[in-house]
C-alpha cells in the first residue's frame, strides 16, 4: 500500500519508536513477528468480507446486534483496542 495515509502512518510509527525505549520496541516487534509467523493473518477478515451475525455490548452498555443494524442499511464495522 502507498499513499498519503500510509506515509503518515509510517511517520507516526517512526516517531513513536524513536521515543520508546529500544527494549520495549524489540518486545513489541517480536510479538508482531510471532503473530505473523503463526498464520493468523490468513484467517482475519478482509475488506468487503461478510461479518458473522453477532451481538455484543456497546461501549455505552446496551447490546448491539448486527442483524438489527443491517435492517436499517449497510453497516461499517470499526474495531478499536481501547486505551491501555
Amino acid at each position: 500500500m502507498s499513499g498519503p495515509l500510509c506515509r503518515r502512518l509510517a511517520e507516526i510509527r517512526a516517531e513513536k519508536e524513536a521515543a520508546r525505549p529500544a527494549p520495549a520496541t524489540a518486545i513489541m516487534n517480536a510479538g508482531t513477528e510471532a503473530l505473523q509467523a503463526s498464520g493468523i493473518l490468513d484467517r482475519v477478515p478482509r475488506v468487503g468480507d461478510r461479518a458473522p451475525l453477532f451481538a455484543r455490548p456497546s461501549v455505552a452498555g446496551p447490546t448491539v446486534r448486527l442483524q438489527s443494524l443491517l435492517r436499517r442499511g449497510p453497516v461499517v464495522l470499526s474495531f478499536f483496542r481501547g486505551r491501555w
